[in-house]
């Protein structure tokens, strides 16, 4: 298949429990891809392949099936709705052409639909929003398309209205074409007949289909004068003109149904044929500059006939060895081809490429523009790298991932285990950009960081499940950092004389706080070469070595600017070496007068919570020196959004889910750092001395 028109590269996305799994599962049912429709709830779900899913009755990671709908190649993924996860939602997004935004009919617009739905606003990608779970108890498609509105600030153009609602619901009425789709009893699919609209929905239909109308000729001048004067637009023309305006964002058609039930679930898919966009009409990826990252402009423009250029979003070990999921942007990629690396300027040779059926797959031997394939076996590919023609050398634009807020001190229980964790935690970090590893020199202890405590709870079982390492977990600690608040000016001078030629080098300078976010500065205002140039990326190089470990407690300082603006060099003695042991040095002279202050995460909280129970809620947040931000009160409950430092939050949801009777729920993701109160501080800083006396 090579018409890059009849391709739809799409992800489908939303909350934890909106349904997203059970809504993969219906397309690959409806189109024919599986017989029998596994169920999350009971562990047998396509794409929920992984042990973990199953049990756990949620997505980890993001699995991409390839299916067929009236003639159109569909790739899909299905990504996690967990806020832990949500690297695996940024980088499908930034592979995909459109999407399915999933929202529960009773639940709405929850804490991570609207995360997930500012990564999808932020990568500019159409999509289509589809309310399920309308069979459910207190379901409500209008109040949801109102919350899509307000919460998300977005254009929802609603296309299907439900036929009755929870235990009633039993179809659909298309607004296009003033018909109804009602399914009978059996849950099956294909079982529904089209009739017409009940006529108690006349009068909604006639307004809902006006204002579709309305909104949609907006995106045609023409058609819009004609509309003005009442001339009706044929279907074609208004299909053209919502086409049009989702690949703009401009508005979402919507879309309601149920997926558990089967019904709705066709609109949605000729939806997908209809509207969203084929891989040629999208904005084409930007090229960057490998030095700078920025942008060069040039852009990878999608077609076959093009060097190649590819993208690795993703890497994942299985039992037939790593596969490395690509998305081609232009050119072919063959069977036995030796592509470039950009990021690292090897060649690679492809062996076997396989498309994926979530965990099936099927052999390729060519793929081309528009095509997400996986490759077989690739040595020195990390996700977010660009693959390119040998003889046009390109770099994508790259991703960017959050960094861990959470880390962990593991050991294997026996001591042939250091190996085999070694190789497996080495795999994992390939698979999961926001998973770091790093062992800490002076006690040796192995040191996992994440992005939350299920996160890391998820690495240690799939260590132990998958890979046979049995692992000691230490408490979780908090990624604590340093800075300074007010400016110090100090001179230090290094001078060592031992036979031959000694070491000298002195330094005048200047250290204030840099602005909240900007990291370590350095700057030379010296003039007449009291410390000749070459010497100068020597000072800078000593005090950036001496960022990772602050004067306080050792943690990395943060958002310091350093200005060298005098010294002196002997014409022997004075080497980049002794300038830059003079620097180190007068780090540990001067930090301590300039104020030193520890600094902790803070973590956006969303919790959702029954009404009658907002008091305790609040009450308990603010003990965890949480700052109340907002509350949104909704159908099912009420919504407090807050900022609270992540040390305060370990083990909230055992607290959240007693408070609540089991019913609330909440979401954090990382939002700043602030400096630490000075009780706390004082405990942190002695913990820490306590540790690094015991090393």
């Amino acid at each position: 298949m090579t018409d890059l028109s009849k391709y739809r590269n799409i992800g489908i996305f939303a909350h934890v429990d909106a349904g997203k799994t059970t809504t993969t599962e219906r397309i690959l049912k409806l189109t024919g891809k599986i017989h029998k429709t596994g169920e999350v709830h009971d562990g047998e779900s396509t794409t929920d392949f992984m042990e973990q899913e199953a049990e756990r009755g949620i997505t980890i990671q993001s699995a991409a099936v390839t299916c067929e709908w009236k003639n159109h190649r569909l790739n899909v993924i299905d990504t996690p709705g967990h806020v832990d996860f949500t690297v695996e939602v940024y980088r499908s997004l930034k592979v995909l052409d459109g999407g399915i935004g999933v929202f529960c009919g009773s639940g709405g617009v929850e804490p991570q639909s609207e995360t997930n739905w500012r990564y999808a606003n932020e990568s500019e990608v159409a999509r289509i929003i589809f309310v399920n779970k309308l069979d459910r108890m207190g379901a409500d498609f209008f109040n949801v398309v109102d919350q899509v509105k307000n919460v998300l600030g977005a254009t929802p153009l609603v296309m299907t209205l439900p036929i009755g609602r929870e235990d009633d619901f039993v179809g659909v009425v298309d607004i296009l074409e003033r018909k109804a789709y009602v399914w009978d009893d059996t849950g099956l699919p294909e079982n529904y007949e089209i009739k017409d609209v009940p006529a108690d929905m006349l009068d909604d239909l006639e307004a809902y289909r006006e204002e579709m109308v309305e909104t949609a000729v907006e995106q045609d001048d023409d058609l819009m004068e004609a509309y003005m004067e009442g001339e009706e637009p044929s279907i074609e023309d208004i299909k053209r003109c919502i086409r049009k305006g989702t690949r703009d964002c401009s508005f979402f058609p919507t879309f309601c149904g149920s997926a558990f039930k089967n019904k709705g679930m066709q609109l949605v898919l000729d939806a997908v044929v209809d509207y969203l966009p084929s891989p040629t009409e999208v904005d084409p990826q930007p090229l960057t500059d490998p030095e700078t990252g920025e942008p060069t402009g040039e852009v990878a423009t999608v077609s076959a006939d093009e060097p190649l250029k590819a993208l690795a979003f993703k890497i994942m070990d299985d039992r037939f060895g790593a596969l490395t999921f690509i998305r081609i942007y232009s050119g072919r990629m063959k069977k036995g081809d030796t592509i470039l690396n950009s990021a690292t300027g090897k060649t690679e040779r492809i062996g076997r490429m396989v498309e994926m059926q979530a965990d099936e797959r099927n052999e390729l031997t060519e793929a081309q523009a528009g095509d997400i394939i996986a490759v077989v076996g690739m040595k020195n590919v990390q996700t977010g790298h660009t693959l390119c023609d040998v003889k046009h050398e390109c770099t994508l634009e790259p991703m960017i991932f959050p960094t861990p807020v959470i880390s962990i001190a593991v050991s294997p229980k026996d001591k042939g285990g250091s190996e085999k964790m070694g190789i497996a935690i080495g795999k994992m970090v390939a698979e999961d950009p926001s998973f770091q590893v790093e062992t800490d020199e002076d006690s040796g202890e192995t040191i996992l960081k994440g992005m939350g405590e299920l996160h890391l709870d998820i690495k240690v079982d799939i260590l132990k499940r998958t890979y046979g390492v049995d692992l000691i977990v230490g408490q979780p600690q908090v990624a604590y950092r340093e800075t300074i608040t007010k400016p110090v000016e100090d001179s230090y001078t290094h001078k060592k004389q031992s036979g031959g030629s000694g070491q000298f080098g002195k330094i005048d300078y200047r250290i204030k706080p840099g602005e909240q976010g900007s990291g370590f500065k350095f700057s030379s205002t010296v003039v007449g070469g009291n410390v000749p140039k070459e010497f100068w990326p020597a000072v800078e190089k000593g005090f950036a070595g001496m960022m990772e470990h602050g004067v306080l407690a050792g943690f990395p300082t943060l958002d310091v600017e350093v200005e060298l603006f005098d010294g002196a060099f002997h014409a022997v003695d004075s080497s980049a070496i002794a300038f830059e042991i003079a620097s180190k040095g007068a780090f540990r002279q001067s930090m301590p007068k300039a104020g030193p202050q520890l600094l902790e995460p803070i973590m956006h909280v969303d919790v959702f919570t029954p009404e009658d129970h907002v008091g305790d809620v609040i009450g308990d947040l603010n003990r965890r020196r949480g700052m109340i931000k907002d509350q949104q009160a909704g159908t099912t409950g009420v919504r407090i959004k807050g900022d609270v430092p992540l040390s305060e939050m370990f083990g909230y949801i055992g607290t959240l889910r007693t408070m609540t009777s089991g019913r609330g729920q909440f979401s954090m993701e990382f939002a700043h750092y602030a400096p630490c109160p000075a009780n706390v501080a004082e405990k942190v800083i002695a913990e820490q001395k306590e540790k690094n006396a015991k090393k």
